[in-house]
Parts: structure tokens; sequence; C-alpha cells
């Protein structure tokens, strides 16, 4: 499929018709802009023709799917991979900014940032972020198709049923906490006082409640703590010993999905004003899916939610993924002899690369997956294979990266209409 674009870069209908492409391209008719995936910018003015394009957004907190069809085609299909890092490096940060201002003398924090002195409407960064890239999906899909509707799915989760589905009345009111004062006396009580990895063999008396997920991205959840005694705990973080214990079911994902879906639905329709934006229900895509017998996948269900079931794939099929271009920690977190600080940022732009850009390397393509300011690259391959110190003559650019990058897929619909 061969993406086009007018003369003032309004989308117009893809085209499958190779040869006439290149026919334009030869006629200078036509300029390339994209490689990835083949986009051309028509230079002269002729009759422009478009169809109704629906777009269905499966939306989710992990994965993204994304298809743009007609009644009887697929012009776009993808999967959009979000960052789940967004949590561990504002920690992170939290750490290094509170060290700083105790290095030397203390120095009280600057303003409350308590959930109590939140605004109303406030979310996490890492929920934003997720809105943020939803948005995003969808800018771009429109920069690529004359897009005239979009469907997105929200699905509003009911955690304490997830967690317990014979809860019914007035048991929502009585939490798993309840007669606790604190998570950590929960978690004891939950699991009777008893170290759970040598179950009161060492003799140690002494009760330590440990994070199976690290703190930053885990958090206090009672599913991500559990009792060791004091004698286990310093073993395990000493190397000694393994944990076979794994963390509950986390409701991490019902609950971020919960707090997205209203957001997502303004924001989208505040950026997209001038086409129809409407939302759907899973159990509506479910039913629809189940009665086609479309096999169940990211992309399938985003077709399902466009509403034209019975369109044939004829694209490939593309990975999506958010990925950041450059280091925000100035410097490194120790300290060099004689007080000095060593920088922890490379430079933004070496040799007329960055960070991500698609490049050709010995007829292969690659992604720049890191940098020295000398000149020499680790290139990573679409598969994931790694070289590393290759200079930059050998390179040719390909795409730049904005921070989302288009790899082909080899995950194929299973829809029995795609032939």
């Amino acid at each position: 499929m061969v993406y086009v674009l007018d003369t003032d870069g309004t989308p117009l209908m893809p085209t499958q018709r190779h040869y006439r492409v290149r026919f334009l391209l030869k006629k200078k008719e036509a300029t390339v802009v994209s490689v990835y995936p083949f986009t051309i910018k028509l230079t002269t003015d002729k009759p422009r023709h478009t169809q109704n394009v629906s777009l269905g957004i499966d939306c989710g907190t992990r994965h993204i799917g994304v298809s743009a069809t007609t009644e009887t085609k697929v012009l776009y299909s993808a999967e959009a991979i979000l960052r789940g890092d967004t949590t561990k490096l504002i920690a992170t940060r939290k750490e290094l900014r509170k060290t700083r201002r105790n290095r030397l003398r203390y120095r009280p924090e600057r303003f409350n940032n308590r959930i109590t002195s939140k605004k109303k409407g406030w979310l996490a960064p890492s929920i934003l972020n997720k809105v943020a890239f939803h948005a995003k999906v969808v800018k771009y899909v429109r920069k690529l198709l004359p897009i005239t509707s979009i469907i997105l799915e929200v699905a509003p989760f009911d955690i304490q049923k997830l967690a317990n589905p014979d809860i019914k009345g007035t048991d929502y009111q009585h939490g798993e906490q309840e007669g606790s004062y604190n998570t950590r006396e929960y978690v004891l009580y939950r699991d009777h006082h008893e170290c759970q990895h040598c179950h009161g063999k060492s003799g140690d008396k002494i009760l330590n409640v440990h994070h199976i997920e690290s703190r930053k991205t885990g958090g206090n959840a009672p599913n991500n703590l559990v009792t060791l005694c004091h004698t286990c705990h310093d073993a395990y973080h000493r190397g000694e010993i393994e944990l076979n214990i794994k963390r509950g079911k986390s409701m991490r994902d019902a609950a971020g999905m919960n707090l997205i879906k209203d957001r997502l639905y303004e924001v989208v329709k505040e950026e997209n004003g001038d086409i129809t934006v409407r939302y759907t229900y899973g159990y509506i895509t479910k039913y629809n899916r189940i009665k086609y017998g479309i096999e169940k996948s990211h992309t399938n269900d985003a077709q399902v939610i466009s509403g034209n079931l019975n369109a044939k794939l004829c694209c490939d099929m593309w990975e999506l993924r958010q990925v950041r271009r450059h280091n925000r920690q100035i410097h490194k977190f120790n300290i060099c002899k004689g007080g000095k600080l060593k920088r922890n940022q490379s430079a933004y732009c070496v040799k007329g690369y960055r960070l991500w850009d698609v490049v050709k390397y010995k007829s292969n393509t690659y992604l720049i997956k890191a940098k020295r300011s000398s000149g020499s690259f680790r290139l990573m391959s679409l598969d994931g294979e790694e070289r590393d110190g290759v200079g930059y003559k050998h390179l040719r650019i390909v795409t730049i990266c904005n921070r989302l990058i288009k790899i082909k897929s080899e995950k194929r619909g299973c829809n029995s209409s795609h032939g």
C-alpha cells in the first residue's frame, strides 16, 4: 500500500498500483515523503476522489490496536506498544532531587505535591503519557489517510468484581484490608505472621514485609508484598537465596483504563473536532468478533471496532513503538574525584544522526540504538540483532525518528476475510 498526499499535504486515498506510482515519480509529478510506510506527495493539481474511511482504536495501557478501513479494504493496520518506564523514571527523579536537597544543607520542598493539593481532574504523569500516545497515534494515522470517523473502545472495569467474582451488594463496602490499621498489618495477618520462604524453620521471630517487585514499579499494593523473616530477607538481598514467590494478580491495567477512558475521549474529540468521534464498549466488540468468527488480536479488534468487519487486509501490518530520543538526566549520580560531576548525556545529534533513526548499512535496515561522540554507533536490526562499532561513514539515513518507530510486523490478521 502506497499512501498519497495532496499538494498541500492533505491525505488522499492510498493506492496499490505501483506502476502508477513509479510513473508519477519518474515524471516528477510526485515526491517521496516517507519510506516507512511508503508515502508520496503530489506536485500537480488533478481531480481528487476520496471515500469514507473509519478508524478503529482498541485502547489499552500496554498495547493499542489500530485499523483504518473502508467497506471493502483495510487500508492501515498496526499494533502500538506504549512505554512502561514512566513510573520508574519519575521515582528515580524524585530520589535524585531529594538527595540533592540534602547533600550540603537541607532545603524544604518548594510545594506540596500530595494528592490533597492536586486540582480536580488531576492524573498521574504515567496516565497522561498513555492518553497523549493514544492521541498521537490517531494524529499520525490522520496524516496518512482521509479519516472521516473515529471509534474508540472504552471499557469501564469493576476492579472488585475482577478480584472476587462472587462479590455483590454490601460486600463492596468491605474491602480486603477492613479491620487492619495499615497495609503492613494486613499483610502480616494475611500470611498468618509466618515467613513465606522458610515457614519458621530459621527460628527468627523478627518479620519484615518484602516488596516482590521493586517499590518503584510495583508500589505498595498488598499483592506486591509478602512476609519474610529477618534472616531470609537479608539473605535474599545478599543474593544467597531465591524466592519462589510470584506477585498476585495486579489490577493496575484495569485501574489505568478506568482513568484513561474519559480523558481520552475528551482529548481525541477536542483535537479532531472536524470529524465524527464516538466510542463503543468491549462487550459489543466481543459479540461481533465471535459472531463473524474473527480470532482475537489487537488489530482484529480494532477492525471490528471500525465497523467494517468484511474488509479484506490489503496492507502491511505495522508495529509502532514509543521511544525517547534523549536522556533528561544531565549528570551521573556518582560524583567523581574532586567533586566534579560527569555528564550522563551524549550529544543530541552526532554526525547528523540521532537516536532511533532508521539507517541503511550494507543494504540492510537498522535502528540507531546508541551513539558515541566519535561517530561510532551501535545498530539494532528490525529483528533485534545488534551490531556495535559501526562508523557513521558507512551509514545512509532512511527515516528520521520522531519518537515513533514504525516497523513492519510479521503478524497477520487471522480474520477469514483477510484472505
